[in-house]
């Protein structure tokens, strides 16, 4: 995990405060680190991204998440923990493996280790580095190119928007790849973003088509629109193209070949 995830907590530290959020902490030792808990920006950090863990799990009660680990989460959110602080060091001789569990526990938040949405969306301003990526031999809704298994829909019989380039970028370590298409002299760009789904940027606009909630937003002159595939964030985003024409092309299934 990165410095920017623990704000330079041990893991030690990040364990005992693991077994606090989950409450295996033993009473006593709760009770100290309640009462020692003072004001601390990088502790606030910790605590934001607890809660936006929190706000994550308890949205997975409706999609079949275990049992137990919505009990676990709902634990995690009857104590106050927002308005707690983390005291400049905690005690250690904790197990290892509580503290990796701890990393786990940020890595898999939404937004998690730096990147953001708008940055997912700044990347298509960068230039192709790469090739065009050609049809699938047998199923040509899609271009031979994927990030964790999510593949790239192929625009040019449908819509005549043809792919005409690529890159591979890690922002913030997480690896993403844009391919762009052109038609009529304007360019799009698809980003998809390896990894948990990032958080849409606040005061975006939310359209839901088909079970589907797409984000849209303007950056740089750019409209941008972002949804989610297999878990994964996609942006779509273009200068001089519409919205709506933006969300048909990410809504596109093309006929059930591209997975969602």
């Amino acid at each position: 995990m990165d410095s920017q995830s623990t704000n330079g907590y041990s893991e030690e530290q990040l364990a005992e405060l693991a077994r606090l959020v989950d409450g295996t902490l033993p009473a006593d030792r709760r009770a100290e680190l309640e009462v020692h808990l003072s004001e601390s920006p990088e502790a606030a950090s910790i605590v934001a991204r607890q809660e936006a863990a929190l706000d994550a799990l308890r949205g997975t009660a409706g999609t079949g998440a275990p049992a137990r680990l919505r009990a676990r989460v709902e634990r995690r959110g009857a104590a106050p923990v927002a308005r707690r602080r983390i005291p400049a060091i905690l005690s250690g001789g904790l197990a290892a493996a509580a503290a990796a569990a701890f990393a786990l526990f940020f890595l898999a938040l939404p937004g998690a280790g730096g990147l953001s949405t708008t940055g997912a969306a700044a990347l298509a301003d960068k230039p192709w580095t790469q090739p065009a990526p050609g049809a699938v031999a047998g199923t040509p809704q899609l271009l031979n190119a994927k990030v964790d298994g999510v593949p790239f829909p192929n625009y040019a019989a449908k819509f005549s928007w043809k792919p005409v380039g690529a890159r591979e970028d890690a922002p913030s370590g997480r690896r993403t790849r844009t391919v762009y298409y052109e038609s009529g002299g304007r360019t799009v760009a698809y980003t998809i973003v390896s990894g948990g789904a990032l958080h849409p940027p606040s005061g975006s606009r939310s359209i839901r088509q088909d079970g589907v909630e797409f984000r849209t937003f303007a950056k740089d002159g750019r409209t941008v629109v972002t949804w989610q595939r297999r878990g994964h964030t996609c942006v779509l985003s273009a200068a001089g193209v519409r919205s709506s024409d933006l969300i048909t092309l990410a809504d596109w299934r093309g006929k059930g070949a591209i997975p969602f």
